[in-house]
C-alpha cells in the first residue's frame, strides 16, 4: 500500500521496517513498565525483552522458510533481501520467543507467570504496529473479495517483495488482525490490574490470540503458512489451537490453585 516511507536516490526506508521497529520499542517499553509494577526487576525485564525480540525475529523467519520450503530450495534465497524484508510467520516468532523466555527466566530466577503477565499487553500492542507494517508492505495479504471493505494494492514494490497481487480487491487481513490485537491490548491492560492469579493475563492472551488467528487464517491468501493433516488446516491454525489449549490449561490449573488456597484460608479463619 505504501512500502517506502521515503527515498533518497536509490536508498529508501521501508515503512514495514520502521513500523515493526517502532512496535518493538514501544511494546518493550510497555512490557518493562508493567513488569516493574508486577514486582519484576526492570533490568532483567529489559534484557529478557531484547532476547525475546531477537528470538522472535529469527523464529518468524525460520517458520517462513519451513512452511514455504519450495521457494527456499536454493539456500541462497534464505539470505536474500526479499527474505530479510519479508515479515515472517508470527506463530514461529512466538514459539521461539517463548523458548528463549523460559530459558532466561529460569536462569535469572524471575517469577515466570508474573513476568509473562507483564509482557502480554506490550506484545499485543507491538503486534498492532507490526500488522500496520505488513499492510504498508503488502505482505500477509488476504484472499480476493467483492466486499466493500476490500483493499487494492498497486505499488510494484509490494509485488516484487511479497508477491502481493496488484489491482485486485483483497481481504484486509492485516488490518483485521491489527484491530483484534488492539482489542487484546486494551483488555489485557485492564485485566493486569485486576488479575486474581499469576498467569491469568498471559493465559488470556494465548486464548484470545489463538482464536482470532485461527479464524483470520480462513481469509489469508498469501503462501507460506504450511498445511497439516492433509490440508485440513494450516500450520498456523494448528499452532493457534495449541495456544488456546495452553492458555486454557494455565487458567484451569492456576485458578484451581487459587480457589483451593482461598478455601483453606477461610477454613483456617473459622477455626
Amino acid at each position: 500500500m505504501f512500502p517506502r516511507l521515503f527515498h533518497i536516490g536509490s536508498f529508501y526506508l521501508p515503512t514495514y521496517g520502521f513500523l515493526v521497529a517502532s512496535g518493538v520499542l514501544i511494546g518493550l517499553w510497555i512490557s518493562v513498565r508493567n513488569s516493574e509494577k508486577q514486582g519484576v526487576n526492570g533490568d532483567d525485564a529489559w534484557n529478557l525483552g531484547i532476547l525475546v525480540v531477537l528470538a522472535g525475529i529469527v523464529g518468524a523467519k525460520v517458520l517462513l522458510v519451513i512452511n514455504d520450503w519450495n521457494t527456499y530450495a536454493n539456500w541462497r534465497e534464505i539470505f536474500s533481501l526479499n527474505t530479510l524484508q519479508a515479515g515472517g510467520v508470527f506463530s514461529g516468532g512466538l514459539i521461539a520467543a517463548f523458548i528463549m523466555a523460559v530459558w532466561y527466566v529460569r536462569r535469572h530466577h524471575m517469577p515466570p507467570l508474573r513476568t509473562v503477565d507483564g509482557f502480554a499487553p506490550g506484545l499485543a500492542f507491538g503486534h498492532v504496529l507490526g500488522r500496520f507494517g505488513c499492510f504498508s508492505a503488502g505482505c500477509c495479504y488476504g484472499k480476493p473479495t467483492n466486499h466493500f471493505w476490500g483493499v487494492t494494492f498497486t505499488d510494484p514494490l509490494a509485488h516484487e517483495v511479497s508477491l502481493t497481487p496488484l489491482g485486485i480487491r483483497l481481504e484486509p487481513t492485516q488490518l483485521i488482525e491489527a484491530a483484534a490485537e488492539f482489542f487484546n491490548f486494551l483488555l489485557l491492560t485492564w485485566l493486569l490490574g485486576r488479575k486474581r492469579f499469576d498467569g491469568q493475563v498471559f493465559g488470556s492472551f494465548m486464548v484470545l490470540y489463538g482464536i482470532e488467528r485461527f479464524f483470520i487464517e480462513f481469509l489469508r491468501g498469501d503462501p507460506g503458512r504450511g498445511e497439516v493433516f492433509g490440508g485440513l488446516m494450516t500450520g498456523t491454525q494448528l499452532i493457534s489451537i495449541l495456544l488456546v489449549i495452553g492458555g486454557g490449561l494455565i487458567w484451569y490449573v492456576k485458578s484451581g490453585t487459587q480457589h483451593s488456597a482461598l478455601s483453606t484460608q477461610k477454613s483456617g479463619s473459622r477455626l
